[in-house]
């Protein structure tokens, strides 16, 4: 059963003395409720206040996990702590519908409404793997953190969010998932303009043998920084079109992106993937400086260390600098301009040896 765990409050003192008085309010002090294996982790969630923590204990628990309220905490014992499917659940391989978070085939779900976001809620040292879409799927929340979190092998995502602000997604590995190992992005269901994130986070994760590392996709205000992406098909896709606001006002720097040489097939939108670093499609005023960008090679549109692409719907990047990256060992080229109606682009400063067209290391 889940029990609950209540701190010692402190008291409330009330002081008077000749019109003079000094009083301590009683707060109401938050909660921890744990969970131990053969427990319900989406009970505890249910029974939790804003500023509550449920402390998962060590062992292997087979559910999905959905939370509504702001300013919880949940948080796990590290990789020791385990969510898998639960039996009956929707499979990499199974159809998944879209009214419940298990029924989606998602591991823990942190869903807010347009009106009312789900704010501050903090998801700590936990494992998940082999959902059938993502391990982590967000949707409307603000000031969402999600660390120390690994999430592989899922059918889709390894960490996705949509319509959110303010996140914090940092110190994660991700690897074995079927598309992005961090997904951001405005919407899938729609088309719509770029999302202002308001300075999203995407930090220190380790994203290893995914179809592409991470996907940026219409959404503007975010950072991507000191991660280590490798053996994926592709590094960093950042992702814009002709909606409007447009894609942009992205930072990328000092990631160290190495070797993602595995080959993808393609899909309904884009060409086989290989030996991708940075590939750059229909963004504005975006920022990528001071990375490391090694040994990237393939023979797909999208090879090379730094790419300019025109997006899917043919739209030219604007406004994008690349510089002061040592982008090297990479094929067909280190840096790659084949967004050729694209305005305003420019490379600067990169320590590389082989350009597309020539001149621009």
């Amino acid at each position: 059963m889940t029990k609950r765990q209540i701190p010692l409050l402190g008291c409330a003192v009330l002081l008077a003395a000749s019109g003079l008085g000094l009083t301590a309010p009683a707060a109401s002090a938050a909660t921890t409720l744990h969970v131990a294996p053969g427990d319900s982790i989406q009970a505890a969630v249910d029974a939790a206040k804003p500023g509550d923590t449920v402390r998962i204990a060590p062992g292997t628990y087979r559910e999905s996990v959905r939370i509504t309220t702001s300013g919880i905490t949940l948080r796990g014992a590290g990789e020791a702590t385990k969510l898998l499917p639960a039996p009956g659940a929707p499979t990499k391989t199974g159809k998944a519908a879209a009214d419940s978070c298990a029924a989606a085939g998602n591991g823990i779900c942190v869903q807010g409404t347009e009106a009312e976001p789900v704010e501050g809620v903090t998801l700590r040292s936990l494992s998940l793997s082999g959902y059938a879409k993502s391990g982590v799927w967000a949707l409307w929340t603000d000031r969402l953190a999600v660390r120390q979190v690994s999430s592989d092998d899922n059918g889709t995502w390894g960490i996705a969010q949509e319509r959110s602000t303010r996140s914090d997604l940092s110190g994660n590995s991700v690897s074995g998932n079927g598309d992005a190992g961090i997904f951001v992005a405005n919407t899938v269901t729609e088309e719509a303009g770029a999302t202002d994130t308001l300075g999203t986070r995407v930090r220190g994760n380790d994203m290893s043998g995914n179809r592409i590392g991470a996907t940026v996709r219409r959404v503007r205000n975010l950072t991507v920084e000191d991660n280590h992406i490798t053996d994926n098909c592709a590094g960093l896709f950042l992702v814009g079109d002709e909606s409007k606001p447009r894609a942009g006002a992205l930072t990328v720097r000092d990631n160290r992106i190495v070797a993602n040489n595995r080959s993808c097939p393609a899909t309904a939108r884009l060409p086989r993937i290989q030996g991708a670093g940075i590939v750059l499609t229909g963004t504005e005023d975006t920022l990528v400086e001071s990375n490391t960008i090694w040994n990237n090679v393939g023979d797909s549109p999208f090879s090379g260390g730094v790419v300019l692409f025109k997006s899917v719907v043919g739209v030219p990047g604007t406004g994008n600098v690349v510089r002061g990256n040592v982008v090297l060992g990479n094929g067909s080229a280190d840096l790659a301009n084949r967004d050729t109606a694209g305005t305003g682009n420019r490379f600067d400063a990169n320590v590389c040896n082989v350009s597309e067209p020539a001149g621009l290391c």
